[in-house]
């Protein structure tokens, strides 16, 4: 991950890192110059000795040659501080990098465990379809987009039959298997713009977009008690589960969520009482 710009170096005011970069320069070119000041000091002071030059002028090369020895040794010095000064730098800004990644990775952390309460606040735990919460928010947005369009929608409730007998004889572990059988075999029938949920036990509930008519939904809900009453293959032990379906139609069978679902519920109980895979509220006897 590249760091941020600091602010001092983002409004065009040098930071403490560029401001040692240019003074390490500026004694490394101190030093530099000194040093070769030394080199032609010494190269002069050899060709006097040899020439035998007055011992004054010896004198003066040597104070010379000191002086720019004490010149490089006090730029030496001074680099050993800026190159202190760099490592502090460095070290702080590879410090800030290192806790600007713990911070992201916390961000991140904390973004998907948001995403995860979110996601199980709305869904079943164990089928991870949409639970009642969100099937009513769909069903509601639904009804809106056919009361604008003159739309039909179905809603199906679907309950599945001695569904006890399996957690009483097999254990809840199975139980929740089958559930996840009958909610993935749904899942495959049904089209992307339809709503498959959990409401809750062994109950579902189905929400169906643009239905044709009842013939059309009545056909869909005889595929669907087919498709729950083939045997499931838990662990090498085939079990059978049966569904008794209720449907209620937008507009003639209920206009708002809370009509449509407890009409749907009727018409299950109906189903069930009859032994008859599916029923439709229009067709039911009613009080």
């Amino acid at each position: 991950m590249s760091s941020e710009t600091p602010p001092s170096e983002a409004s065009g005011t040098p930071g403490p890192l560029a401001r040692a970069l240019t003074q390490s320069e500026r004694v490394q070119n101190t030093v530099e110059q000194a040093a070769v000041d030394l080199s032609t000091v010494n190269a002069v002071l050899k060709d006097e000795i040899a020439e035998g030059v007055p011992l004054a002028n010896v004198e003066r090369a040597l104070n010379q040659s000191e002086a720019v020895e004490v010149k490089v040794q006090e730029a030496a010095s001074e680099l050993v501080a800026v190159n202190d000064a760099l490592a502090t730098e460095i070290d702080e800004r590879r410090h800030l990098e290192q806790e600007l990644t713990k911070s992201d990775a916390a961000l991140l952390a904390s973004r998907a465990k948001e995403r995860k309460s979110r996601h199980d606040a709305l869904h079943d735990p164990i089928t991870s379809l949409p639970n009642l919460t969100l099937f009513t928010d769909r069903l509601g947005n639904a009804l809106a987009l056919a009361q604008r369009h003159s739309w039909r929608l179905a809603v199906m409730f679907i309950d599945l039959d001695a569904f006890k007998s399996i957690n009483d004889a097999r254990g809840h572990d199975v139980g929740d298997r089958v559930l996840q059988e009958v909610a993935t075999r749904l899942l495959a029938i049904v089209r992307g713009s339809d709503t498959v949920s959990r409401r809750s036990g062994d109950e579902f509930l189905l929400l169906m977009l643009e239905a044709k008519d009842e013939e059309n939904v009545a056909a869909f809900a005889a595929k669907i008690a087919h498709t729950i009453a083939e045997a499931c293959d838990i662990d090498g032990v085939m079990l059978t589960v049966t569904a008794s379906i209720g449907l209620a139609i937008y507009p003639e069978d209920g206009r708002s969520a809370g009509e449509l679902l407890k009409n749907a519920d009727a018409a299950m109980y109906a189903a069930k009482k009859q032994n008859k895979g599916w029923a439709l509220y229009s067709q039911i006897e009613r009080p």
